[in-house]
């Protein structure tokens, strides 16, 4: 696992780099000064294909390099293993792990959160995932807020870190999620299409916002009840909140999300102290063989039961 005595990355030397100082090709990659860089080698902190090498030594394109970065100012101290409940390994192999998240857990640790992360219960189980990335966050490609559950899935090897975070970013993974939102949507079937930033007076919500970065969200609903619909919801973006807010935009906020304005009386009636969201469906390409690889995660039990009830009225 990651700590905050320093970050271990680990990367052939990309061909720009041929030829290069040793510190100039650590300092370039890494964002570091030159001054730290020449620390940082001179401090055997930076292997070349396994040896340490001096600051002023030239690099070859594809040499092995491993560096070990020092902890940035007000670093997240890392987590020991933990045990998750409900924490399910949905598939595995040597590239990636894929989770069914169950709901009070986070991705990754992060300042202020004290409870359990998808990555301190894989490390419990003895999954190790990729170096790549900031140190609290090494193998995560996307993330699924705390309240909400389904299926995730983290790099273990460098080769699917690289892969992923391209093919998540050029919007090449379908990620759907079912989500149950207040009334009935006008259409049934429909895009949003607006920018998201944060709320302009509340630190900890997100808002439809003039200027925001580009968010898109496809929807189509598949049952309608007197007070509520279960909605298949496509992400072509991938923004904090996304579904909650832009759904909270429409006036049809999530059942159960108070945070975004849902009513808190059907959410009582329904037994939800969450909102009614989940990680439906995730397919991508697989970063090692190319095939297309899908997984699919049923309703966990407090959002089952608040779609019976509702099925039933």
């Amino acid at each position: 696992m990651p700590t905050t005595d320093g970050e271990r990355r680990a990367l052939p030397v990309p061909d720009g780099f041929n030829g290069m100082r040793l510190d100039q090709v650590v300092s370039r990659l890494f964002g570091l000064s030159r001054a730290a860089a020449a620390d940082l080698v001179e401090a055997g902190d930076a292997m070349v294909d396994g040896y340490p090498r001096p600051r002023s030594d030239k690099v070859t394109a594809g040499a092995w390099l491993e560096v070990t970065l020092p902890p940035p100012p007000g670093a997240v101290p890392a987590r020991p293993p933990q045990l998750v409940d409900g924490l399910v390994v949905v598939y595995r192999d040597e590239h990636i792990v894929v989770v069914d998240k169950p709901v009070g857990v986070a991705a990754h640790p992060s300042p202020g959160w004290t409870g359990p992360t998808v990555l301190s219960g894989l490390a419990a189980i003895g999954e190790t995932v990729a170096t790549t990335g900031a140190a609290e966050r090494q193998g995560i490609v996307h993330r699924l807020d705390v309240g909400t559950t389904g299926l995730m899935v983290v790099a273990k090897s460098e080769l699917a870190y690289s892969a992923l975070k391209r093919a998540f970013k050029a919007r090449e993974v379908d990620k759907r999620y079912h989500a149950v939102v207040q009334g009935h949507l006008d259409p049934l079937r429909g895009t949003v299409d607006a920018p998201i930033d944060r709320h302009p007076t509340h630190d900890y919500r997100w808002a439809v916002v003039s200027g925001g970065r580009p968010s898109i969200t496809h929807y189509d609903t598949l049952e309608a009840f007197p007070a509520a619909s279960l909605v298949d919801v496509q992400l072509e973006t991938g923004r904090t909140h996304q579904i909650r807010v832009h759904f909270s935009a429409l006036r049809h906020p999530c059942v159960g999300d108070l945070t975004y304005g849902a009513d808190p009386t059907l959410a009582t009636k329904l037994g939800l102290t969450r909102q009614w969201l989940h990680a439906r469906e995730l397919a991508f390409t697989h970063p090692a063989t190319g095939a297309e690889v899908r997984f699919v995660s049923a309703y966990p039990d407090d959002l089952a039961h608040a779609l019976a009830l509702l099925r039933a009225a």
